[in-house]
């Protein structure tokens, strides 16, 4: 199958590669059977970075307690309200923006 393969072209940007994907059948351009399964990526770097904050301690409590009936970690619960607010709120300025 491998000379039947075509090559996968370069792309300036993970936007044209997303896009390229999205349109693309993957199996003219990769052997799927020599894949290998669960690879490590060792350099991989997170795409998160770590920020320190002061918070109430009532606050505090009252996350734990509320990732504690969603059982998931506080951290977690954190970033979730924090991305759901964030989108939220750029929502309205797209929305307002367009009146």
């Amino acid at each position: 199958m491998d000379s039947t393969l075509r090559p996968i072209p370069q792309f300036s940007s993970e936007d044209e590669e997303r896009e390229f994907w999205a349109t693309h059948d993957s199996t003219e351009y990769i052997d799927w059977s020599k894949a290998e399964r669960n690879p490590p990526f060792v350099r991989l770097k997170p795409s998160t970075r770590t920020v320190s904050i002061r918070l109430p301690e009532y606050l505090i409590a009252a996350l734990k307690i509320l990732a504690n009936k969603k059982d998931i970690p506080y951290q977690s619960l954190m970033k979730m309200y924090l991305s759901e607010k964030v989108k939220e709120e750029t929502s309205a300025d797209v929305h307002s923006s367009s009146d």
